[in-house]
């Protein structure tokens, strides 16, 4: 950035309490300020795209940024003054509530009273109730996978049966029509002849 001159008729009086000479100085060390910001700035551009480049060659995310931010944050939150005093005063506050009078009668009375619940007569016979029902529903229940067992393999046993009795039927049905073939007869002729042959050889040899 670069002064413009101003004269020192166009820039008016000097500021109350200001000479004319203090004035030219503070405008000097805000020219000098001013420029030293925006050469800041373009040093600061620089780095983040290096820091961008680098980065991206390490195969990092803007969301590994983002997480690592995170965490930094929480960790500068943790070991900060406030936070650390805060942890330390909630920590005073219990102990001294779980060391009162207060909460130690209380604690006593809950006891007390959850003691007396499960040694009541309506305690004990609620969950000899519910012991039953639950007894009564597995045996509910076993009784019923067993009904399905047997059902399915009366089911099976009939399925069996019936492509047993077809099968007979099928082949108490082929066997009048395989003897009237002819293929059948020419086998029944050739072993009427071989018995017959064995026949006449034995007779020979007697």
């Amino acid at each position: 950035m670069t002064d413009v001159p101003v004269d020192n008729a166009a820039r008016g009086a000097a500021p109350e309490g200001l000479t004319l000479a203090e004035e030219e100085e503070l405008r000097a060390e805000l020219a000098k300020v001013e420029e030293e910001i925006g050469t800041l700035r373009q040093v600061l551009a620089a780095k983040e795209r290096h820091c961008g480049e680098l980065k991206r060659k390490l195969g990092l995310t803007p969301l590994d940024g983002l997480k690592q931010n995170l965490s930094k944050s929480w960790h500068d939150v943790q070991v900060s003054n406030a936070y650390v005093k805060t942890s330390e005063k909630l920590g005073e506050w219990n102990d001294k509530v779980t060391q009162s009078d207060l909460y130690l009668s209380a604690s006593s009375t809950l006891e007390d009273w959850n003691e007396k619940l499960t040694q009541s007569e309506a305690y004990k016979k609620t969950q000899e109730t519910l012991s039953q029902a639950g007894q009564k529903t597995s045996a509910a229940l076993s009784n019923v996978g067993s009904v399905i067992s047997r059902k399915l393999g009366d089911m099976r046993a009939h399925s069996i049966s019936h492509s047993l009795s077809g099968y007979s039927i099928r082949h108490s049905i082929s066997m009048p029509a395989m003897r009237n073939s002819a293929t059948f007869k020419s086998f029944e002729d050739r072993v009427g002849t071989i018995k017959t042959s064995i026949r006449a050889n034995g007779l020979s040899d007697m």
